[in-house]
């Protein structure tokens, strides 16, 4: 659903899609050494199913610095996104001037806000150290699961409905 970023004149210009009205920022980042792997919990096997919904999208409800999201699982997105509500749950404390990269989306730019979150748990699996985006308020209607967590699992597949993580 992403086309990509784009570094020009010292500024970030990401491109997106839109998945009904959520518009899905794009950026590239490659996780450091020390992220390359998931932790499962102990006695576990790191795995996690979540099934389609009603309109064929899959939903997530991770523990993000240990307060609970709803996100839309989104595999087009570089990176995961956060509402501006949602970063404040997680206690992100975010000021205007933070909004400095740029992300275009079906409506128009919109500024965003470069962050990183210690810690998100979806059942026995953790990534730690996940880079995201934060929207402005109004720009975004549900936190966005992508490819910043997603592609630290050991793997994710979708079959028959069911969207299954690998940790």
């Amino acid at each position: 659903m992403l086309a990509g970023g784009a570094l020009t004149g010292g500024q970030v210009i990401e491109r997106v899609a839109r998945i009904g009205r959520d518009p899905a920022p794009a950026a590239a980042s490659r996780p450091s050494p020390s992220q390359a792997r998931p932790e499962a919990a102990p006695g576990s096997d790191g795995t996690v199913t979540l099934s389609q919904d009603l309109s064929g999208h899959f939903r997530a409800h991770p523990a993000v610095e240990g307060q609970v999201l709803r996100m839309l699982v989104d595999t087009g997105a570089t990176l995961c996104v956060f509402t501006r509500e949602d970063a404040g749950r997680i206690g992100l404390t975010l000021a205007e001037r933070d909004f400095t990269a740029r992300v275009a989306t079906a409506n128009g730019a919109v500024p965003a806000a470069r962050v990183r979150v210690r810690e998100m748990r979806i059942g026995a699996i953790t990534v730690r150290d996940v880079d995201a985006l934060v929207l402005p308020s109004g720009r975004l209607d549900t936190s966005l699961l992508g490819m910043s967590f997603l592609r630290r699992l050991r793997g994710f597949e979708v079959s028959a409905g069911r969207m299954i993580l690998r940790g």
